[in-house]
């Protein structure tokens, strides 16, 4: 469902779409098909996220909220997504570009998803959470000098939204919780343009990067396996959406 739902996401991006009218739109589908949103009324009492998706555009790093804000031609936008359905939960991430975004900000987009797949493939038995997170700072900082977010974590996920163990995009091998099969883990590399210092805007949820660049994230639900991790969610779909419609990605992101 949280794929179904990126999918849909994918087809009606455009610009001078409004990022409300995207996340009522993913109420809706997500409720029509028999799922609740994970994310709506998530948190303290007092300050409860009030939206199905998390839409963060530009230097919106996560948690952005949607709004009247209506998208433009050059913006990158992450969507996220959780579902409650079947006494489990599903959380799943894609950026997108809409119209003719920077080739930088494209190469940004390819690095990170292309560091959440070599994550995922970490997740496998007797490897241990600071496998996957290593994997992550090594490419994303090391390899291409990108800022990578310490603040905010992937986690554990299943029944609950966020469960044990954390799993934080940076680290060193060999270090923290030891992997068993059938684990389920949200793996969702945070990754900026430029420093890695965030923000907490007013609203107590919207992070933003401390410079202004654009941050790009990505994010599976991975099963650890014997030899292998397996996403659970799936970016094929999203991306054949993403593909058939003509508003997004004219920079040709591979």
């Amino acid at each position: 469902m949280v794929t179904a739902t990126l999918t849909e996401v994918a087809a009606l991006l455009r610009p001078g779409i409004t990022t409300l009218s995207i996340d009522k739109m993913a109420e809706q589908f997500i409720r029509d098909n028999g799922g609740v949103p994970s994310f709506k009324g998530y948190g303290p009492r007092n300050n409860a996220f009030p939206f199905s998706l998390c839409i963060s555009v530009n230097d919106v790093v996560v948690h952005g909220f949607p709004s009247a804000y209506e998208l433009k031609e050059g913006d990158i936008i992450s969507v996220d997504c959780g579902v409650y359905m079947n006494g489990y939960h599903g959380d799943h991430a894609y950026t997108f570009a809409i119209g003719d975004v920077k080739p930088e900000y494209l190469k940004l987009m390819r690095v990170t998803k292309e560091s959440l797949m070599m994550a995922v493939a970490e997740a496998h038995e007797g490897n241990r959470v600071g496998d996957i997170s290593f994997t992550v700072e090594n490419y994303c900082n090391k390899v291409h000098g990108y800022g990578v977010v310490r603040d905010l974590v992937g986690h554990g996920v299943g029944r609950q939204l966020h469960e044990d163990p954390q799993v934080p995009n940076f680290g060193r091998r060999g270090d923290g919780k030891r992997l068993k099969e059938g684990m389920v883990l949200a793996i969702e590399p945070m990754i900026n343009l430029g420093t890695r210092e965030v923000y907490t805007e007013e609203d107590g949820w919207t992070i933003k990067t401390a410079d202004g660049k654009p941050s790009v994230h990505y994010e599976h639900t991975t099963a650890v396996g014997i030899t292998k991790g397996e996403a659970l969610s799936n970016f094929a779909p999203i991306e054949a959406a993403e593909k058939a419609n003509p508003e997004l990605n004219k920079g040709h992101l591979d």
